[in-house]
């Protein structure tokens, strides 16, 4: 270990693999547990469940619900974070590979840069964040337009355009939060976002005919195991860890998140369901990668780190 990485506060090393290595493979879990349960209405409950549970930690440690008045912007984030944002992503991964689910997603800290001045007043980009958005929109093209894609067969061009649209509304989503009117408890806030979208997510699933076709004979182990994992450690094991990082690390060792986790997500699609490599996906990977290399060198000098859609939960960590 170097003299950097043994200088970190306690607790700080195993927090980020835990962070690394789950957001990186929700993207995954999605994909396992989409084969037999209605996507929409999978992550409502999911996101249901997990809101209940942080509400209710949020409540027992002392927080207050707020007031009435913030109803409607609770429902507006959870509805740009959960329902844009995670429903983009789900019914995405009916039609592309979690590895280009997770490649384009990628793109979200190019959405947040664009938009942060008009929505929170921060200052305008400079040469390093327009060139990483240069290299990041090359390094998208250079993945959609392959015809091969990731598994042999053409990347689904409705798919890879959701997802990019999905990481839009989560930056929209999280940024909001940057200014909104909101609960003091942050466990409490996130829990209520977490619900409302939740709640959005399992009325889109109704909507689309998701609970008339609904058969729960047709659930595999590993779905019900997919999701299990979902709620327990992607929406809340390793927000909690991100949390404490938000605490105890430097906001550029937090962000390194968003380097590792579409790499963790490709890696284990080539593990676990025998998604194929490509040098072209290598290629995209590393002009992804570096473009968020030299976004977050801007911005992560003096600020907390961008929050990352490869969890699709909110901006606020638990208290």
């Amino acid at each position: 270990m170097s003299r950097r990485a043994s200088s970190l506060a306690p607790g700080v090393i195993p927090a980020l693999l835990v962070v690394y290595l789950v957001w990186g493979s929700t993207y995954l879990a999605i994909r396992l547990a989409i084969e037999t349960l209605p996507g929409f209405t999978m992550a409502g409950v999911r996101f249901v469940i997990a809101g209940a549970l942080l509400l209710g930690w949020g409540l027992w440690r002392g927080g207050s619900l707020g007031s009435w008045r913030q109803v409607p912007t609770t429902l507006g984030i959870g509805a740009l974070l959960l329902l844009g944002g995670n429903g983009g992503v789900v019914w995405a991964e009916y039609r592309i590979s979690s590895g280009a689910a997770a490649l384009l997603v990628a793109v979200e800290p190019v959405w947040v840069a664009l938009l942060a001045p008009a929505v929170t007043g921060a200052a305008r980009a400079g040469w390093r964040t327009y060139s990483g958005l240069a290299l990041g929109i090359g390094g998208v093209a250079a993945l959609v337009l392959d015809p091969s894609g990731l598994d042999g067969s053409r990347v689904d061009p409705w798919g890879a355009v959701a997802v990019v649209v999905a990481a839009l509304s989560w930056a929209l989503g999280s940024l909001w939060t940057v200014r909104a009117d909101l609960p003091t408890s942050r466990a409490v806030a996130t829990g209520q976002q977490m619900i409302a979208g939740g709640l959005l997510l399992a009325f889109a699933g109704a909507a689309t005919g998701e609970w008339a076709a609904l058969d729960a004979t047709r659930f595999s182990t590993s779905s019900l195991l997919a999701f299990g994992y979902l709620v327990v450690f992607g929406s809340i094991v390793a927000f909690t860890a991100y949390g404490f990082l938000l605490r105890a690390a430097p906001p550029s060792v937090v962000a390194t998140y968003a380097f590792v986790n579409p790499v963790v997500a490709v890696l284990l699609g080539w593990l676990i369901v025998d998604e194929s490599l490509s040098w072209r996906v290598a290629g995209a990977s590393v002009m992804i990668l570096g473009s968020l290399s030299l976004i977050f060198g801007e911005h992560g000098k003096g600020g907390r780190p961008l929050p990352s859609p490869t969890e699709e939960v909110c901006e606020t960590p638990p208290a």
